[in-house]
């Protein structure tokens, strides 16, 4: 299975973490622009047609999700994904924990994704949830949380494969922020290359008194006007 080259560790090593760590608290989410390199990029769309990587294939529009389909990669994921999936989750483990000790949830992640998958199985999660979502005209993702089961880790990444301007056009990434107060809504433009981390379902957020709330997330694309447009998901957390 050729994916492209495991990527050097310093990409995700050499970025400012205070400042992604800010982002995601004050936003639930945080941008790492440039994170694969076109070519990286390519090599991974050039994967979506073939049919040996993948465990499951879904037509969003069969299940109210929206118009484009998806697919889930089987194990032993391509190098490239299963890289940036360890290197990720080492630096968001902290955050993870951070946040559910402000919204006093109990569960806590280990430092290592491979500890995280032991448990995740031991629950009878065992599917692969890394997954490259292809959109072409008039498609869109409904908002959504990608949960799967018990165990969910409360951070995920999307990196955008396809060119803005000449692969397609529209198709924006969208966040959504529920509260008492009312809902808030993101359009997060993003570049090919460039990874955003966000919030799964709930982040800690300020509440009107003292203390934290747990303020509900969602995202998803808006319509694409034109063209084809592929974003690979890295999920943590794997599926019943």
């Amino acid at each position: 299975m050729d994916s492209g080259s495991s990527p050097d560790p310093c990409p995700i090593e050499a970025r400012d973490w205070e400042a992604i760590n800010r982002s995601l608290d004050r936003h639930g989410n945080a941008m790492l622009p440039g994170l694969l390199s076109p070519a990286q990029c390519r090599a991974l769309a050039a994967l979506y047609p073939r049919e040996d990587c993948y465990r499951s294939r879904i037509v969003m529009a069969r299940h109210g999700f929206g118009r484009g389909e998806y697919k889930y990669f089987s194990y032993p994921l391509p190098p490239l994904i299963d890289a940036l999936r360890h290197a990720l989750y080492e630096r968001l483990a902290p955050v993870a924990n951070r946040w559910n000790r402000l919204l006093g949830i109990d569960a806590r992640y280990p430092d290592s994704l491979d500890d995280f998958l032991a448990r995740c199985h031991r629950a009878g999660q065992l599917r692969p949830t890394p997954l490259i979502l292809e959109y072409r005209e008039g498609d869109y993702n409904c908002l959504h949380q990608d949960l799967y089961g018990e165990h969910v880790f409360p951070l995920q990444a999307a990196i955008l494969l396809s060119e803005p301007g000449k692969d397609f056009s529209g198709g924006e990434f969208v966040m959504t922020e529920t509260s008492s107060g009312g809902q808030v809504a993101q359009v997060l433009p993003l570049r090919q290359g460039d990874a955003l981390v966000f919030t799964v379902n709930q982040r800690p957020a300020p509440g009107s008194r003292a203390g934290m709330r747990k303020a509900a997330m969602r995202h998803g694309v808006s319509r694409l006007l034109g063209g084809r447009r592929h974003t690979l998901g890295v999920i943590f957390h794997d599926a019943r």
